[in-house]
């Protein structure tokens, strides 16, 4: 049937999310362009995801500490295996305490106070470790900054995903797991650098100076217009779209829409309100990604990498094997974030899980069939290895696992690493994301953790080879959880992708399809 002169069309282009009459088209795909590239937008994403960055840093800090405290002249500082292993993982009982308390924080300070929150057990936690008297107060700094750590991974996607226009929402999306890689390598060239120069201590003293700035660039940047709008704040609402689109754009029709949608819901969603699809579906589906994300088996190759390594007889010095990581994590992640608008997150995470199960089970079939000789128990290689020993191959084939770990890390970081937190900040309904987010960091962390507690003990019992061939069959899960249960949100606002689950998947398809 032809449309009428006077029924609006729908433009088909990224901006479809809108009904405009056709004749504004010209001045519309300008406006579109213009509020696509305020520099402003991507300043606030940079001073949201400096978070991410010192997040990053004090993830994998242990990593060139450990070694030197383990070789301390003072008893009251000399980490052995037991306290090195508690150094190494209470981080990640301090991210599930920190994203159990963004339940609360991200809905009544807000996303970005929220962040700006966490500097404080972050400086906090640096301090304690660059003046540690003792290993309590090194443990406590470790609990502070993954506090804060836990805070940022659930209030920085969610802050990210408010303000992003939705033709860049994939990229800036992506930048969290990008700063926080970068992040981690930085970590590693101060790590070198302040070994043969400076005190350790020194390491944790840089650890404070991209929380500082974070802090002081997010003093100039507006809060979500999603959340000043849930808080009755109409005006600063505006004033923030605004700010982030641009004068010179049509700021105020988004805002209308985004105002409908608050209005629509209530202030904070009630027990009985979680039987509504609406509601409990996207909370299921955030919830199981980031389960199945940490079942895949990522910590645990990134925390054992080098005894992984070592048990396999890779050639690789260990002062660059976690750099070697950090670079294909870098890398791949940065494909994620220039082909997530283009290509769609869902094509990603299938591509990501096949390379992830593919490249475990090539893992977990070279550890059974190689030679029982080169199987040592890796639960007795913990330490950290020296330099100046590396593992000897016998023949080339023992390429395969370093091949095999590297398009491992390439899978994860190009679609199961960056997109399940996208998702995450994109699909939850606003009256249950501040909640919502901060459950699937909890999930997220306490999964780690618990992975990281029991490998050593599964590998110790059954062998290396039964752990990669458990995550290579969580892999094909991913596979069918994404083709069943994941919803395709490229190019859909926010708005839009909550009338998905609020009406159902057909309306969503004939909104994306026309």
């Amino acid at each position: 049937m032809e449309p009428s002169a006077r029924e609006p069309l729908v433009r088909k282009t990224s901006s479809s999310y809108r009904t405009f009459p056709e004749s504004a088209g010209k001045r519309l795909d300008k406006e579109y362009l213009q509020s696509l590239h305020n520099k402003r937008l991507y300043l606030a994403a940079f001073a949201a995801v400096l978070g991410n960055f010192s997040f990053g840093f004090a993830l994998v800090y242990p990593s060139p500490v450990i070694p030197a405290l383990e070789a301390h002249p003072n008893a009251a500082l000399r980490l052995d295996q037991h306290t090195a292993s508690w150094f190494g993982s209470v981080f990640t009982l301090g991210a599930a305490a920190g994203g159990l308390s963004t339940m609360l924080l991200n809905d009544r300070l807000g996303r970005k106070l929220s962040i700006m929150f966490s500097a404080l057990p972050s400086a906090v936690g640096y301090a304690l470790m660059a003046s540690a008297q003792g290993i309590g107060m090194l443990l406590l700094g470790r609990v502070l900054t993954g506090f804060a750590g836990g805070i940022t991974s659930a209030s920085i996607p969610v802050y990210i995903s408010e303000i992003s226009h939705p033709g860049v929402r994939g990229m800036l999306g992506a930048c969290p797991q990008i700063m926080a890689v970068l992040g981690s390598l930085i970590l590693y060239a101060l790590g070198k650098y302040f070994r043969l120069v400076l005190d350790w201590r020194w390491l944790a003293v840089a650890g404070e100076v991209p929380v500082l700035a974070m802090i002081v660039l997010l003093c100039f940047m507006p809060n979500s217009p999603r959340f000043l709008l849930s808080q009755g704040k109409e005006g600063e609402a505006l004033r923030s779209l605004c700010w982030l689109r641009g004068k010179d754009t049509d700021y105020t029709r988004e805002y209308e829409q985004i105002k409908d949608s608050v209005r629509k819901q209530s202030q904070r969603v009630s027990c009985a309100e979680i039987k509504d699809p609406f509601i409990y579906k996207p909370i299921l589906i955030a919830v199981g990604m980031r389960f199945l994300q940490q079942l895949s088996g990522v910590t645990c190759v990134l925390v054992y990498l080098q005894s992984i390594f070592k048990k396999t007889s890779v050639i690789l010095e260990p002062q660059y094997d976690a750099a070697l990581v950090g670079l294909v994590r870098l890398f791949s992640v940065a494909i994620a974030a220039v082909s997530m608008d283009k290509a769609g997150r869902k094509i990603l995470l299938f591509v990501s899980a096949g390379i992830m199960l593919a490249s475990n089970l090539t893992m977990g079939l070279y550890i059974h069939f190689v030679p029982s000789s080169q199987n040592s128990t890796i639960a007795n290689e913990t330490s950290v290895i020296p330099a100046n020993l590396p593992a000897e191959p016998t023949n080339y084939i023992t390429l395969i696992p370093l091949l095999a770990t590297m398009f491992f890390i390439m899978g994860y970081a190009m679609g199961w690493g960056p997109i399940t937190w996208l998702l995450m900040s994109e699909i939850l309904p606003l009256k249950a994301r501040g909640v919502a987010s901060g459950l699937c960091v909890v999930v997220s962390w306490l999964t780690a953790f618990t992975l990281t507690q029991f490998f050593l003990r599964v590998v110790d019992a059954f062998g290396l080879e039964v752990p990669f061939l458990f995550f290579a069959i969580i892999c094909a899960g991913n596979i069918l959880f994404t083709g069943c249960c994941v919803p395709e949100t490229k190019g859909r606002s926010l708005e839009q992708i909550e009338g998905f689950f609020r009406t159902g998947r057909r309306s969503f398809m004939r909104s994306f399809m026309r």
